[in-house]
Parts: C-alpha cells; sequence; structure tokens
C-alpha cells in the first residue's frame, strides 16, 4: 500500500483527557503496566524497532508479546522470549496503524536498564514507541507520517516536550540496544514533525 492510498495519512490524531489513549489508535490493554512514580508526566519519547519473528512483518506477534500471549510453538525464538514481560505504549507497523497498549499516564515496561542524562530507570519518565522494522530495513514512509503525528500529539498535551526530547532505545542503553538502528532516518522524522506542525497550524 503506497502512502498516497493509505487514509491514515489524512487523519488528525488526538490524545483523550480522560482516558490518556490516541483518539486514532486501537487500544489492548497491556498486563505489563504500572503507574509512575509520582505521578509525573513524561519528559521523553523513546524509538524502538521490533519485528517478530525478528525480520518478518505482520501478523499479531508483537500485539501478543505485550499481551503476553505469544504462542511459543510457532518459532524457537518466541520460547526464548516467552517469559519477558515488556510493553509499550504505542506500537506503529509497516502501514502506519497504531495500536496503544498503555495510558501514557502508566508506566510501559519498553526500556529496561536504562539510563537518560544520568537519570536511571527511564520508564518512569517516558513514553515508548515501537515501530514495526528492525535496524538495518529502511521504515516505511507512512510510519514516519503516524509516528510524527502522534509525536505532535503528544508535544500538544505534553507541552514541556520537545523534538529535543525524542531519543532512540539505543541512546539510553547503548551496551545493550541498537533499535531503531542505523535505517532509521532521524532527518525524515524532524521534517516531518515541522510539517506536520505547520499543517496543524
Amino acid at each position: 500500500m503506497t502512502n498516497e492510498a493509505n487514509p491514515i495519512k489524512d487523519q488528525s490524531f488526538r490524545i483523550d483527557k480522560q482516558s490518556y489513549l490516541l483518539k486514532n489508535a486501537e487500544y489492548l490493554n497491556s498486563p505489563n503496566q504500572d503507574d509512575r512514580r509520582d505521578g509525573q508526566d513524561p519528559e521523553i519519547i523513546v524509538i524502538h524497532g521490533i519485528s517478530l519473528p525478528p525480520g518478518e512483518y505482520g501478523g499479531s506477534y508483537v500485539s501478543d508479546l505485550f499481551l503476553n500471549s505469544l504462542d511459543i510453538s510457532v518459532c524457537e525464538y518466541f520460547k526464548e522470549i516467552s517469559t519477558l514481560k515488556v510493553s509499550s505504549h504505542l506500537f506503529v507497523d509497516r502501514l502506519g496503524r497504531v495500536t496503544q497498549f498503555v495510558p501514557f499516564n502508566s508506566r510501559a515496561w519498553h526500556a529496561g536498564e536504562s539510563v537518560y542524562r544520568g537519570r536511571e530507570m527511564c520508564n518512569h519518565f517516558s513514553i515508548g514507541i515501537e515501530l514495526e522494522g528492525q535496524d538495518n530495513d529502511e521504515y516505511s514512509g507512512i510510519q514516519y507520517v503516524c509516528l510524527a503525528k502522534t509525536i505532535n500529539a503528544l508535544f500538544e498535551f505534553y507541552p514541556r516536550m520537545s523534538a529535543r526530547d525524542i531519543v532512540g532505545h539505543s541512546d539510553i542503553a547503548p551496551k545493550r540496544k541498537t533499535d531503531p538502528g542505523p535505517a532509521f532516518n532521524w532527518k525524515r522524522l524532524y521534517t516531518e514533525i515541522r510539517s506536520q506542525s505547520k499543517n496543524h497550524d
């Protein structure tokens, strides 16, 4: 599906003030979440890349992982990760479809052992967004569009955050993680954020 044919491209993204959910997203409530420390607002956005099985796209396996319902009979790799208790606030697939697993005012379990500017345990003060992809595969155009729309909605909802507060998983856990990887085009994301922001104005 091309970007031009994708109706998601023209949607307006908003966050509901009561539920802390992105109105455009499908919501699947992950059990892998808890309260933020002292109810603090998120301060950074962490971009991840994920594909299950590794290098394969489509299907429900990422959602299954975040919902603790992964079928370990599908492949050997699933047996290795079946005991993980992880989640992300959002998942954006290759077609730009957005699924939310954790409300933004709750803590998703996406960062693991991590440090940002000397502060440990980044899950407490971050929003995690998983993109369907892997380090060396180009992400799709519609993913950048929907990611930018989502980020601008977050900036509007949490006005203290800005583009300077967007990091990759590799930035906060460099010894453990490499995602979203060298294939992720940061310049394209920032350009799309600015473009979407001007269109909104």
